[in-house]
This record gives structure tokens, sequence and C-alpha cells, in this order.
């Protein structure tokens, strides 16, 4: 429905600067997601998008025309918040029909906008009830709708899925994935703090830190090729492992001295000059397995605590380093605290990190 186009956009509080020139493209139709760590800067970025916070420096363009000194009201953006926000005395009816009355809509319009919309979310039998007799997916469902209703030409959803229980989130979670289906064409920002929402939902994720972009890619392009160290971690659950190395031969490959590890061959190419260079191995969790029995494997040490989740065990393993290695097995893997094994990991499965944070890419994943 509408592109955006954010061009060295920043916000500052008096002399606190909290986004520091954000350049980011969003096409029509597009499911992106900003997600990053408290006090990042999304929701402030996604209020900027709104217009309910002014720019203090560049442009923001939605469909080819600067919007910066824009109202809300007329730059036809829907925004979902977290807390509803809901009128307690109206009735579902009424809430979503507040918007299109003070647009002074025909009262048929009105009728056949909001119960397309219930029809949509699929609430249509609570209409006639009021927020305090839903439960609170309802309640959210219906705050979307009220967006619905007034055909925006952009949805802003800000961590609408907070104040829901884990069973609900997910549920919720999927009625947005098949709302965004079911609205082909329609352009959608969401923010949240949970990178699991933003794998699930996103056509492409935009990673913030600090009021800076990290990375924009889609959620796989992400998890496979992070750019830097904050990506890598940030991304994936549990964590990606990374741990202190050095290079200790250059190559076709490059040889990589983990701290607690053996020795490993990592399919990049860097210059003779990095021997001895300090950089960063990053092994995910569920890319690691058990090595064979009598086995030396990549890394060994003393499994310090399991945790069974049914289909996969997480094991934490000391192998002398100062965190825990995290290994994520599939199944309920009969291992004991104290137990000394071997962990294993495919040399493409690993990330190397230069001493600045950034990715030395591997000409392997490249590839791909």
């Amino acid at each position: 429905m509408a592109t955006l186009k954010l061009t060295g956009v920043r916000k500052a509080y008096g002399a606190v600067e909290v986004l520091h020139g954000i350049d980011l493209d969003i096409r029509s139709g597009e499911f992106v997601v900003f997600v990053g760590p408290s006090g990042c800067g999304k929701s402030t970025l996604l209020r900027v998008i709104a217009g309910l916070e002014d720019i203090t420096g560049g442009t923001l363009e939605i469909d080819g025309e600067v919007v910066n000194a824009m109202s809300p009201k007329r730059r036809g953006i829907a925004m979902v918040f977290q807390s509803y926000a809901l009128y307690p005395h109206m009735s579902v009816y009424d809430n979503m029909a507040f918007g299109l009355t003070l647009e002074k809509a025909g009262k048929a319009e009105i009728d056949r906008r909001v119960r397309e919309a219930a029809r949509l979310l699929q609430i249509e039998p609570y209409l006639d009830r009021l927020p305090k007799q839903l439960s609170g997916g309802q309640r959210q469902r219906v705050a979307i709708g009220r967006a619905i209703t007034r055909d925006p030409r952009v949805f802003l959803f800000d961590e609408p899925l907070s104040n829901l229980d884990a069973a609900l989130r997910v549920q919720t979670r999927i009625e947005i994935a098949r709302l965004h289906e079911g609205m082909e064409g329609t352009t959608m920002i969401y923010v949240t703090h949970d990178q699991v929402e933003a794998m699930t939902l996103a056509d492409r994720i935009v990673v913030l830190n600090k009021g800076h972009v990290e990375q924009v890619g889609s959620p796989m392009e992400l998890y496979a090729r992070p750019d830097n160290l904050f990506v890598a971690q940030f991304i994936g659950s549990p964590a990606m492992n990374v741990l202190p190395a050095t290079i200790e031969a250059t190559g076709e490959t490059t040889r990589v001295k983990p701290q607690g590890g053996a020795l490993v061959s990592v399919p990049v190419s860097t210059p003779t000059a990095a021997i001895r260079q300090a950089v960063h191995l990053g092994v995910r969790p569920e890319d690691l397995t058990l090595a064979p029995a009598g086995g030396d494997g990549l890394f060994r040490g003393v499994v310090t605590l399991v945790e069974k989740l049914g289909e996969v065990t997480l094991v934490y393993l000391d192998t002398g380093g100062e965190k825990p290695l995290t290994a994520k097995l599939a199944g309920d893997v009969p291992l004991e605290r104290g137990t000394t094994i071997a962990l294993s990991a495919r040399p493409e499965a690993l990330h190397l990190f230069g001493s600045d944070g950034r990715a030395i890419r591997q000409r392997m994943r490249l590839a791909a």
C-alpha cells in the first residue's frame, strides 16, 4: 500500500541523541520488524514514523512525499499499542467504529468496515461486549480491528503482544501473520524485543542497537550471516557461543585456536599478516553435536547443568573459559552433571569475527 524511505533520520531530546542517522527503505506490502534490546530506539523510531515524535534531522518519505511536518492524521497511518487503548465504556463495535465516526463516515460505510474487520479477526460474536468482558487476546484483536477499519496506508505495531501470556502470544502472533497474508499489499511495521516474534513474522528484520541500525535482512540472512557480534548473539535462542580465539595459520582456510577448544579450520581466507591476530569464534548451540565416544571433538569439558525441554536438551559445558559453552542437542540426551564430554561442529557452521566485532565472511556461506 505504501513505501517508506528514511534518510539520515535523527531524533534528540535536548542534548541526548537517541536515533543516529537512520537510513532505511521499506517496500510496499512488506512486513518489517524492528528488534533490539530495551533502550535501543525501536519504539522511538516507530513514533517518529507515526508523527508522534518530531524529527530532529533527516527526512521521512511516504510514497515519495516528505512528511516531516505532516500531522499524524494526514499520514494515513494506524497504530496498535501495547496497552490496547480501548474505551472501557464503549462496546467492541463502538470502539472499532470510533475513528470512522470522527471522520464523519456514513453509517452504512462504518457498519461495513467494522463487520468486515470483525470477520477477518474472528471477533464477530463479541461486537456487543465491553472490553472488560474480553480476554487479553480478544482485546488486542479489537485494537487491531480498530486500526483495520481506518484502511490505513501503513500499520504500526508497538510491542502488541507484551501484555499476553505465553500461549496467547503464540496464538495472536499466528493471527497477525494471517492478517498480513489476508491483507495483501498492506505495509506493516512491527516493534518487539522478542527475537522469536521477529524471526517468525518478518519479511525483513531491522536490528537496532543504541540508536543505530546494526543489520537489515531476512530472518535467515541474519541467522546465517550476521554482520557482527551483536547481531550474532541477539538473533537465535539460546544465543550464539562466542569465544576468544587466535589465528594460527592462513591460506585457503584459516586455522583458529579458540579458548578452551581444539585447533579448527574455518572456511574463510585471511591474509598471512593475520597470524596470531586476536579474533572471536562463534558457534550456535544447535550446531554443536556430541563427538563419538573416545573422540576429542572441538570442545571438551565438564557438564555443569542439563536442562531437559522434551524436544531438545540444553547442556552447559565448562571448557575452562570465562563462560560455559551451551549446546542444544536434539531429543532427550542422557547426560548428568559432572560428566566429561566432547562436542563437535561442522566447519561451515563456524563464524569468525575480527577484533572489531565485524564478521569475517565465509566463502561457503556466501555461496549459499
